[in-house]
């Protein structure tokens, strides 16, 4: 009998005001353990960046998707959320028997699925998926912030800071800015 295929999925991204949503799935290899695993939040920066290629070298498989600002606009965070996660699982190259999610939710897989409310820093796999996806999610804002220079998205992320407010204020929405969100819908209205 083959052994039983598990996969750790979390997304990063669904409180900003901009930028993508973003999910990976995770299948670590039990032969090349990973120390220093757990929710992406509660790690350095530089220890994420570490752990971010340790990952994607040791790990049996792993898939960073996505969902975009007018996926996020059309479907709503949530729907957005669970389409990442998705694409992440169906994109793995070592099909996943079974996915263990991040959260209180579970996406339309095509494996069985359970949630786990703070899996992100109870299980492994799913650690490693939240610092994967938080990484590249943080690498995208840094390119948007060179794209979009004086909204601070390099500093953060998209989150909806009062430096990020007043810029929006100042210089108006752009492509990647949530326009289905209170705080930029709020703005075009007042156009």
């Amino acid at each position: 009998m083959t052994e039983r295929i598990v996969c750790g999925v979390d997304e990063v991204g669904r409180g900003p005001l901009a930028g993508p949503v973003i999910a990976a799935a995770v299948v670590l290899d039990p032969d090349h353990p990973i120390a220093g695993l757990r929710d992406s939040k509660k790690i350095s920066e530089k220890k994420r960046e570490i752990l971010n290629i340790e990952i994607r070298e040791k790990a049996l498989s792993w898939c960073i998707a996505r969902a975009d600002v007018d996926e996020i606009d059309e479907l709503n965070i949530l729907h957005a959320s669970m389409l990442a996660m998705k694409r992440a699982v169906e994109g793995l190259e070592v099909a996943a028997h079974h996915a263990l999610i991040d959260g209180n939710r579970v996406p339309d897989l095509q494996c069985s699925a359970e949630a786990i409310v703070g899996g992100d820093n109870l299980v492994d796999c799913i650690s490693a998926a939240s610092i994967i996806a938080k990484v590249a999610r943080d690498h995208e804002m840094v390119d948007m912030d060179n794209l979009y220079p004086g909204y601070g998205l390099a500093k953060h992320k998209g989150y909806p800071t009062k430096v990020h407010m007043e810029a929006l204020n100042s210089l108006g929405i752009t492509e990647i800015h949530r326009r289905s969100f209170g705080p930029v819908k709020r703005i075009l209205e007042a156009v």
